[in-house]
C-alpha cells in the first residue's frame, strides 16, 4: 500500500512539473505575442501621424487617367487632366516648408518566421546552397521566407522630379507628341520612392520577456527562467535571420548576459543591477538594430 502510494505521489508530482513548464510556455508565448501587438500598434500610431498630402494622391491619380485618355485617343481631355495634376502639385510645391518627398501612403506589415533558430540557420544554409549552384530562382524563393520583422512603408512622392516630368510631358502633347508624352508619365509614375523603416521582431520579444523576467524573479524563479530561456531563443532566431545592429553591444554579449542572470536567479537571487544592465542594453541594441531601407 505505501508502494502504490509513494508512486501515485510522484506520479501526481512529475504531473504538476510538465503542467507548470506548459504554463510558462504557454506565458512566454503570450508575452512574445503581445510584444508583437504592441511593437504593431507603435508602428500603426505611426503611420496615423504620416501627413499624407491629399493634393499630391490627387495629382498621381490624375495622372494615372490622363494614360488612359491617351490610349483611349482622348488628347485633347489628356491635357486638361494633366494640368489639373500640375496645378494640385503647384500647390503643393508653393508651401514653404514642402519636402523632397511627399507621403501618398503610409501602412504596417508584418512577416514572421514562424521556426525555430535550428530551421533558420538550416533554411539560410539551403539558400547560400542554392545560389552556390546558381538556383537563383529557388533561393529566391526560400529567402522570401526568412523574415521575421515589423515593416513600417511609406510610399512618397518625389517633388523634385514628379512636377518637371508632367510638365515635360504637358509639353508632348501640346507638340502633338503623344508617344513621348506617355513614355515620360509612365515612367514618372515609376519614380514613388518607397521607405521601409525594419523592426526585427526577436529583438522586440526579447524586450518584453526580459522586461517580465526582472518583476517576477524574487517571487516566480521558475517562470522568470521561463521568459529568460524564450527571449534568449527569440534574439537567436534574429541573429539567424540576419538582422543586424549598429551598435557596439553583440548577440552573443545579450545572450551572455542573459546567462548570468539566469545563474544568478538560480542562486541568491540579486540579480535586480543586471537585469537593468541588460534592458538598457537590449535598448540601445534594437534602436540601431531597426533599418531604413529606401526602394
Amino acid at each position: 500500500m505505501k508502494k502504490t502510494m509513494l508512486s501515485t505521489l510522484v506520479a501526481v508530482a512529475l504531473l504538476g512539473t510538465g503542467t507548470y513548464a506548459k504554463e510558462n510556455a504557454a506565458t512566454s508565448q503570450s508575452i512574445s505575442a503581445k510584444a508583437i501587438t504592441h511593437a504593431k500598434a507603435r508602428a500603426a500610431d505611426k503611420a496615423k501621424g504620416i501627413k499624407v498630402v491629399q493634393e499630391a494622391v490627387d495629382a498621381v491619380k490624375l495622372t494615372r487617367e490622363v494614360l488612359t485618355q491617351l490610349d483611349q485617343g482622348k488628347k485633347d481631355e489628356a491635357i486638361k487632366t494633366l494640368e489639373k495634376a500640375i496645378g494640385k502639385l503647384e500647390v503643393v510645391m508653393s508651401a514653404p516648408d514642402a519636402p523632397e518627398l511627399i507621403p501618398l501612403s503610409a501602412q504596417v506589415l508584418v512577416d514572421r518566421f514562424a521556426g525555430t533558430p535550428n530551421d533558420a540557420e538550416n533554411a539560410v544554409i539551403m539558400a547560400t546552397a542554392l545560389l552556390q549552384h546558381h538556383k537563383v530562382q529557388d533561393a529566391r524563393v526560400l529567402l522570401d521566407t526568412l523574415k521575421d520583422e515589423i515593416d513600417f512603408v511609406t510610399v512618397n512622392l518625389p517633388l523634385a522630379s514628379y512636377p518637371a516630368a508632367l510638365k515635360l510631358a504637358a509639353k508632348f502633347l501640346h507638340e502633338g507628341n503623344v508617344k513621348a508624352a506617355r513614355h515620360v508619365i509612365a515612367a514618372a509614375l515609376n519614380t514613388f520612392v518607397e521607405v521601409d523603416l525594419v523592426t526585427p521582431i526577436g529583438i522586440v520579444q526579447a524586450q518584453d520577456l526580459i522586461a517580465a523576467a526582472s518583476k517576477i524573479a524574487k517571487k516566480d524563479k521558475k517562470a522568470a527562467l521561463a521568459y529568460l530561456a524564450a527571449a534568449k531563443t527569440a534574439l537567436k532566431k534574429s541573429e539567424a535571420l540576419g538582422y543586424t545592429s549598429a551598435s557596439d553591444t553583440t548577440y552573443k554579449m545579450l545572450i551572455d548576459q542573459i546567462s548570468a542572470i539566469e545563474k544568478e536567479v538560480r542562486g541568491k537571487n540579486e540579480a535586480a543591477k543586471l537585469f537593468d544592465k541588460l534592458i538598457e542594453s537590449l535598448k540601445e541594441f534594437k534602436e540601431k538594430a531597426v533599418k531604413s531601407f529606401t526602394k
